[in-house]
């Protein structure tokens, strides 16, 4: 099974709301809700996907001519490759019934840790999901990082208590979910964190914890003043916000406030491995992609994520070679152009 052929599978198997684009650049789904699109016009989206596009790679094959290492290390575990399987919830609603999120996550938990890789998983309105979620993190070893959405801090302390069992090495929150409908009508209430409730959250998991969706450089020292071992540059695939900017946008100013001492993760739009090589260039440490994830499972199970994974992993250490650099520590920003 190649790339091609997943999406063509795909397409089979998604329903109306997602069109199966060739690229996911949400241009197709704009702001289709349910479905893959994002809130108000579905600018968001689009812009995340076109700033990456934006920015050029610097080609240079005047040097030593040595293999391409692209494996990461984070909390204490080496990775194949510095990109992960971003979290999806109601994949049932959203795309088809072919899957539900229980039945997703299984698939693409245990293919990413066979690729040597990590899935984050979702979480929802049904207490299923997250028991479902921590059974596949468990049976992977601990090779995947659950994400919880902001509730409250009771709802919080069961779903973990569910994930720490798992042995997971990390656990995540995307702290954007805030602007979900569901969540805004939670009783009791959920949503924003202070910094002081954040700080308990993350003494309470026992494990690195990541906080999702940082857009400023403000936000990021919040999150570290919160003893948060590291961010994920997000705007939630454009669905709570409309009108933000793209995360390549302001990546580097997050990285210019807290890179060295947090490790600085970014999504939104990346959708190759050039993508990848731009966003580490501008500072990330690794990065997520989520919805060509969903494409990936659809249309081809795990044998679909072992395939994306592969695409993924080629373009990356090809523009590695091209552009000079053999190891992830050896891209920097000089190895990128925009205007």
């Amino acid at each position: 099974m190649n790339y091609e052929e997943v999406v063509k599978e795909a397409r089979g198997s998604i329903g109306d709301s997602c069109k199966v684009c060739q690229v996911c650049n949400g241009m197709g789904c704009r702001n289709r809700i349910p479905g893959p699109g994002a809130k108000g016009v579905g600018d968001t989206a689009i812009r995340n996907y076109q700033k990456w596009q934006e920015i050029r790679v610097n080609m240079d094959t005047l040097h030593e001519n040595k293999p391409v290492d692209t494996s990461l290390e984070l909390f204490g575990r080496t990775f194949r490759y510095p990109f992960f399987a971003g979290p999806v919830g109601a994949v049932n609603m959203h795309y088809s019934d072919k899957y539900d999120d229980l039945a997703y996550n299984n698939v693409l938990v245990d293919a990413c840790a066979k690729a040597g890789i990590v899935a984050f998983t979702g979480d929802g309105m049904n207490p299923e999901v997250v028991k479902s979620a921590a059974s596949a993190i468990m049976a992977a070893d601990g090779a995947g990082v659950p994400t919880i959405k902001p509730w409250n801090l009771q709802t919080i302390q069961e779903k973990m208590e569910l994930v720490k069992k798992a042995g997971a090495f990390a656990i995540a929150m995307d702290v954007d979910a805030a602007g979900l409908p569901f969540l805004k009508n939670f009783e009791p209430p959920a949503g924003s964190k202070t910094v002081g409730e954040l700080r308990e959250i993350v003494q309470m998991a026992g494990v690195p914890f990541i906080v999702k969706g940082i857009m400023t450089g403000k936000a990021a020292l919040k999150a570290e003043q919160a003893g948060a071992a590291a961010i994920i540059v997000s705007n939630h695939g454009g669905r709570v916000l409309d009108q933000c900017p793209s995360t390549a946008e302001v990546l580097p100013g997050i990285v210019k406030a807290v890179g060295g001492r947090m490790k600085v993760l970014v999504d939104g739009g990346i959708r190759s491995g050039m993508d990848i090589f731009k966003a580490l260039a501008l500072g990330a440490d690794g990065v997520l992609i989520a919805r060509p994830f969903v494409t990936a499972v659809y249309g081809g199970g795990a044998a679909g994520v072992q395939c994306y994974v592969k695409k993924l992993s080629e373009e990356l250490a090809d523009t590695m070679a091209m552009c000079g650099a053999s190891t992830l520590n050896e891209i920097s920003r000089e190895m990128i152009w925009s205007s």
